[in-house]
């Protein structure tokens, strides 16, 4: 199938077999590496974008599926050189360690702050609780998006 598609604002038209799921198309068709597979089942939150403004697993859709769609993924934060507030907060807060949790927690918590600027601790922690990390324990993550938040 022929899909058009609109990532980080910029326009792909690419030939995708039906079978091949959203995330793959991402990475290896079009060279985004930032999203993460972790799991192919949706459990670990690692391949998180925005999909037309709602936070989902990449994994979890197929290509076919973003036919029309608007995408941002983590690429997409920065701008102009620019590191986004969420990329420096999580810096500055030491909320990485191995980073492969990272592009998602920071897609998830951008889908957070796009809709709620003043989120409490118990609305972040729920806007992420869909994104495991195996080597932070959350504390700085959800400290970074409070810092960001501000």
């Amino acid at each position: 199938m022929n899909i058009f598609v609109e990532i980080n604002g910029e326009t792909y038209e690419r030939e995708v077999d039906a079978r091949r799921l959203l995330i793959h198309f991402i990475r290896d068709d079009l060279d985004l590496t930032g999203s993460h597979v972790g799991c192919d089942t949706g459990n670990c939150g690692a391949c998180t974008i925005l999909f037309n403004g709602a936070a989902v697993k990449s994994c979890m859709l197929l290509a076919v599926q973003a036919n029309g769609a608007k995408i941002e993924t983590v690429e997409g934060l920065a701008q102009n050189g620019e590191l986004h507030a969420l990329q420096q907060a999580f810096s500055d807060h030491h909320a990485l360690q191995c980073g492969y949790c990272t592009p998602g927690l920071l897609m998830s918590a951008k889908h957070l702050l796009d809709h709620n600027s003043s989120p409490t601790e118990a609305e972040i922690r729920k806007a992420i609780q869909g994104n495991i990390c195996r080597c932070t324990g959350y504390v700085n993550i959800v400290e970074a998006i409070k810092a960001a938040s501000k």
